[in-house]
């Protein structure tokens, strides 16, 4: 790419003619699947923690996470449209924060919708996957239960939950694609418009970044699960 050996090809062609627009579609891709990410942990985490604790609880809201799932992602974002562009109008100052019936707003909803699933149902699995021996040895050392998770069965658990956070993230940076239809940005600008005028080096201005974010991002987690920081062998030697 440095050496400009590669000038020539139709994709860098449009690159170069559309540079600025990239790296603008580039940044609102990875506010989308990155921001819905972190919304989709900080409030995904405890649910799946509450979810874990209160059995009662955990069916009615795994069930309800997977009716969420089964909704395809375009008819997802039509049916955000409505209710966003209602609380646009009629809350004050909600549009002043980028609430509206298209754009960022509902595809950002329909991403944290989509990504509360894998967090929720790992976190549960994490913690449930925690041995017995270790929670009666935590309770013979005089452990609270809130010390109990937070020093023993969360650190356990998070290679189970981190897994869950890289499924998320790999799914939103391919769903992000689709957010251009309704004026929310990201590659798919360049997807949609290369479609509609038939140009493939246009559309592979979209996907190729695309594939190689998820792929960078799969992989960076992957060495983050794998690595010794979330290992009980790493917490030994720690």
């Amino acid at each position: 790419l440095t050496s400009g050996l590669w000038n020539d090809l139709s994709i860098i062609k449009e690159y170069t003619g559309r540079a600025d627009i990239f790296w603008t579609e580039a940044l609102r891709h990875v506010e989308l699947a990155i921001g819905s990410l972190i919304a989709a942990t900080i409030a995904g985490i405890p649910l799946g923690i509450l979810c874990y604790k209160v059995e009662r609880l955990r069916a009615g809201v795994l069930n309800t996470l997977n009716i969420v799932q089964t909704i395809p992602s375009i008819a997802l974002f039509g049916l955000l449209i409505a209710p966003l562009g209602w609380i646009a109008a009629t809350v004050p100052g909600a549009a002043k924060i980028g609430i509206a019936g298209i754009g960022m707003a509902p595809a950002f909803v329909a991403l944290f919708l989509y990504s509360l699933l894998p967090v929720v149902s790992n976190t549960v699995v994490g913690l449930a996957g925690v041995s017995q021996a270790v929670r009666e040895a935590a309770r013979g050392l005089g452990m609270t239960p809130v010390q109990r998770l937070l020093r023993v069965e969360f650190p356990l658990a998070m290679p189970v939950i981190l897994t869950g956070i890289r499924i998320v993230l790999v799914q939103n940076i391919g769903l992000a694609t689709i957010a251009a239809l309704i004026g929310g940005g990201g590659f798919g600008v360049f997807v949609f418009q290369g479609i509609g005028q038939t140009a493939m080096d246009l559309v592979l201005l979209g996907t190729v970044p695309t594939v190689l974010l998820g792929f960078a991002a799969a992989i960076t987690l992957d060495a983050l699960i794998d690595s010794n920081l979330f290992s009980a062998g790493g917490r030994k030697k720690a």
